[in-house]
């Protein structure tokens, strides 16, 4: 695990103490060097979503995580759910395959 990745974990199970969550650096899918860190997937499953549009989870966690989105994250793909809507997929959908920018 890597040092972004451990600083968005820590960061997200501070914020928002999920009972759920899942980092995943997507950056080998990309044209990027070996060993980088700057694609990621989000899971997180949080009480602190009930009541909260898709939008506004999204909000809060690029808040949580403005330093890292200002650096050196390039992508961050975001699943937020609900304990009711998890409960009911248990699973995110896959990331889609990187065109290389085009």
């Amino acid at each position: 695990m890597g040092l972004i990745e451990s600083e968005i974990i820590q960061k997200l199970e501070r914020a928002f103490s999920p009972c759920h969550l899942e980092v995943i650096n997507e950056s080998a899918a990309h044209n990027v060097p070996d060993g980088s860190e700057s694609h990621f997937k989000v899971v997180i499953v949080a009480e602190a979503f009930n009541g909260l549009s898709a939008v506004k989870r999204h909000q809060s966690i690029y808040a949580v995580l403005a330093d890292e989105l200002r650096g050196s994250i390039h992508a961050l793909a975001i699943h937020a759910y609900m304990q009711s809507e998890w409960s009911a997929t248990s699973n995110a959908p896959d990331s889609p395959e990187c065109l290389g920018g085009s």
